[in-house]
C-alpha cells in the first residue's frame, strides 16, 4: 500500500457537501483505504472572480497505481459535474493527486509532487493539519513550506 495525499476543492452549488461527498467517494475506491483527512477550509479563489472555495486534504492508503489513482480521481470530478472550461475558474469539484508516496511522477497526464503544491496555502494547511513534517520530495516538510506563503485567507470551519 502507497499513501497518496489527495485536494479537494469545490466553490460551486453546495461545495462542502461535495468535499464531504467526494472524501466518502474516495473510502469506496478498489484497494483503498481512507487513511486521514483534514477540516474544511474557506480559501479565497484564485484566478477570475468567483466565490470562495472550501478545501480539504485526504491522505489515502492505495494499492493503486498513481495512474489508475488519477482515473478514479477523474471520474468522480466527472460525477460531480465538473467541467474544464478556464484555467483556475470556478468548478463543481477539483481533486488533485497531491503525493504519491515518495515518487517524483512526470508524464503527460500527470506529476506529482502537484507542481504548484508549495506555493498553495489551500493545500498546505490542510497536509499540515494532518502532518506537519511529511517531506514533499524535491521541495521540503509541509510546515517549511507554509512558512513561505501567506495563509492569511485561509479559515477553518466548525465540524
Amino acid at each position: 500500500m502507497t499513501p497518496a495525499w489527495v485536494g479537494l476543492g469545490s466553490n460551486l452549488g453546495e461545495p462542502a457537501s461535495a468535499v464531504e461527498n467526494a472524501i466518502c467517494e474516495l473510502e469506496s475506491l478498489p484497494e483503498t483505504q481512507l487513511a486521514a483527512r483534514s477540516r474544511l477550509y474557506r480559501t479565497p479563489p484564485w484566478g477570475p472572480e468567483q466565490p470562495d472555495f472550501i478545501n480539504a486534504v485526504a491522505k489515502l492508503e492505495t494499492g493503486l497505481e498513481a495512474g489508475t489513482l488519477l482515473t478514479e480521481l477523474l471520474a468522480i470530478e466527472a460525477r460531480h459535474g465538473r467541467e474544464r472550461r478556464e484555467r483556475w475558474g470556478p468548478r463543481t469539484l477539483d481533486l488533485d493527486l497531491l503525493l504519491y508516496g515518495k515518487e517524483r511522477i512526470v508524464t503527460n497526464r500527470l506529476e506529482v509532487p502537484h507542481p504548484r503544491l508549495a506555493e498553495r496555502a489551500f493545500v498546505l494547511v490542510p497536509l499540515a493539519e494532518l502532518e506537519p513534517e511529511l517531506e514533499v520530495p524535491g521541495a521540503g516538510k509541509v510546515s517549511a513550506l507554509l512558512a513561505c506563503v501567506d495563509a492569511s485567507g485561509v479559515e477553518a470551519l466548525a465540524p
